[in-house]
């Protein structure tokens, strides 16, 4: 096969629409523009969101919340749902996300303290709260902040 026998698969590619050529072309004169007005027009057109100078919805619904682009979210586990590993286990993100108990990864992981730890484990996260580390150390665990 060369480059100049390629060709896209049946049905693929469809052949661009050629506007004002023509009556038979069944898009002939004002080319699907109806006439006159300001859609017609070179250039012409509205920008998004205009409602043809009424105060548009956009501007009439109050501004709300704060986004703080600067953030950090973590993916937020608590020890308890960590007994779901056998004892002596790393656990890390990438583990957790495999055992369906994090969703998305978001920025890191934190570990929180709520619930009971009843096995040994290694736990690798990017945060714990005090209490977290407190009940994984105090089974014999140990804690890693990556």
């Amino acid at each position: 096969m060369k480059l100049n026998e390629l060709s896209p698969a049946q049905g693929s590619a469809k052949a661009a629409w050629r506007k004002g050529r023509g009556p038979g072309s069944g898009n002939g004169k004002t080319a699907g523009k109806g006439h006159k007005g300001q859609n017609a027009r070179s250039g012409g057109g509205v920008r998004p969101g205009f409602e043809g100078g009424q105060l548009p919805l956009y501007r009439k619904l109050p501004k709300r919340g704060f986004n703080n682009k600067f953030a950090v979210n973590y993916a937020i586990v608590n020890v308890a749902a960590l007994n779901k590993f056998d004892d002596g286990a790393v656990v890390d993100l990438d583990t957790l996300v495999a055992a369906k108990i994090v969703r998305k990864p978001l920025d890191g992981l934190k570990v929180l303290g709520n619930g009971e730890l009843t096995k040994k484990l290694t736990v690798k996260a990017t945060v714990f709260s005090a209490t977290a580390k407190e009940k994984i150390e105090a089974v014999g665990g140990k804690t890693e902040e990556v």
